[in-house]
């Protein structure tokens, strides 16, 4: 009697768990259709903002490297 009543749980539980399986990709589905997806206008002009960004600071950076070089040599 007990064996049984045990599978009747782990089958009830394997059910419950594809229904909450099923349950959230139909969510994400929805949820997914809500979004509003940033058109390529919009991407490549942050993408070259980004890019303009990082090469500013990477020559920023690598002009405090230059002058800490030169600080160092000039001290030594």
């Amino acid at each position: 009697m007990v064996k049984k009543e045990k599978k009747q749980d782990v089958k009830k539980k394997e059910k419950t768990k594809k229904v909450k399986k099923e349950s959230f990709l139909k969510s994400v589905i929805s949820e997914l259709k809500k979004v509003h997806w940033p058109d390529k206008k919009y991407i490549l002009k942050y993408t070259i903002v980004t890019l303009v960004f990082v090469i500013v600071l990477s020559v920023f950076f690598y002009l405090i490297s230059a002058l800490m070089s030169f600080v160092k040599v000039w001290l030594a």
